[in-house]
């Protein structure tokens, strides 16, 4: 049976994929340079046969090329293999290769991809987040041909319409004038385009039931909500409140070396402080979601009795704000599951 269990490596691009196939012993039986087509990769490994297992890195296709195999395959590892070091050359066989021979060994993690049905509102999020982040892009850039010319621009007074004229004229030059009104015309189209995004984007969160569950969550609103939703996807994924955590870049990394001495013959871990922080591989969307939920919800009780106790206990504020934020996510995730709603009597008396 080992026979006929065979491992692909896909080095995937725009208009190839590089292929590798491994038997259970590790012996390359073949490789291929293939179209990046559906119907011509479907073809490849049909013809195949046995039990296929495949591996590719998590990328711009890796969603499509995932929905294409998943009904020919046995199994389909999207992973990112960042945390391998890479050693010697670099080409797209050796790149299957590797693909193929960690899927063998079992180095490979997988990288999630969703469900079908939520891949609308995973596209509507980042297309979202696309906008805002080229609205600021263009804002700063107003402010940064303002500030060339020593143009005291602070605060949003800059970038109302209703002002424009009045700022324009402190240019002493035309061309720095056209140059920003170039941009105040950007501004306004993002705006725009940035408001039809968002009305699609919880109009697709409002089909999830769970939404008015998320929404009762302290600091939560239609548009964490709807992050949370296209994030997630299913709070299954997580068994743990702690996988959720270091997922969302909430959890602590401690580093330490040199843990032992030796004290009057006998072997003594140390008593020192750890060094400390915050893991850095995780999802910015999910993190940006819980720490601004987190800060929006201190402002008023009960979280802002929360918040005020860890001060008053010497925590540092923004330590105290991380515990916010981790508590947020435990009850996101817990309420999820159940499908209950928030009370916050219960949380009281946690």
């Amino acid at each position: 049976m080992k026979a006929d269990i065979k491992y692909a490596g896909i080095d995937l691009h725009q208009s190839t994929c590089f292929i590798e196939i491994q038997d259970g012993r590790g012996d390359a039986l073949s490789q291929s340079v293939v179209k990046t087509e559906s119907e011509t990769l479907r073809s490849f490994f049909r013809g195949i046969g046995g039990t296929i297992h495949v591996a590719f890195e998590v990328g711009t296709q890796s969603a499509w090329l995932y929905e294409i195999l998943k009904p020919i395959v046995t199994s389909i590892t999207v992973c990112d293999v960042r945390k391998h070091k890479r050693r010697g050359s670099k080409s797209d066989r050796i790149d299957a290769h590797k693909l193929a021979t960690w899927l063998r060994m079992g180095e490979l993690e997988q990288v999630y991809q969703g469900d079908r049905n939520t891949r609308k509102l995973r596209d509507l999020a980042h297309g979202y987040m696309a906008t805002v982040s080229d609205s600021i892009r263009v804002m700063n850039r107003i402010k940064a041909v303002y500030r060339s010319w020593a143009i005291s621009c602070g605060g949003r007074d800059v970038y109302y319409k209703r002002n424009r004229e009045e700022w324009l004229s402190k240019f002493p030059m035309r061309e720095s004038g056209t140059r920003a009104a170039l941009y105040y015309a950007q501004l306004d189209l993002l705006k725009e385009q940035r408001k039809e995004t968002k009305k699609a984007f919880l109009k697709e969160a409002r089909r999830y039931p769970v939404q008015k569950i998320l929404r009762g969550i302290p600091g939560f609103g239609p548009v964490r909500s709807a992050f949370a939703i296209a994030v997630i996807g299913t709070p299954h994924r997580f068994r743990t409140e702690r996988q959720l955590w270091s997922y969302s870049g909430l959890s602590v990394v401690i580093h330490t070396s040199s843990d032992h001495e030796i004290i009057e013959g006998r072997i003594v871990r140390k008593q020192r402080q750890n060094t400390r922080g915050l893991t850095r591989d995780y999802n910015r969307i999910l993190k940006m979601v819980f720490k601004g939920a987190a800060k929006e919800a201190i402002r008023k009780d009960p979280m802002k009795t929360l918040y005020r106790m860890k001060v008053a206990k010497g925590i540092r504020p923004e330590m105290a704000v991380l515990s916010i934020a981790r508590r947020l996510a435990a009850i996101t995730l817990v309420l999820w599951k159940r499908g209950e709603k928030f009370d916050v009597a219960k949380l009281i008396s946690n």
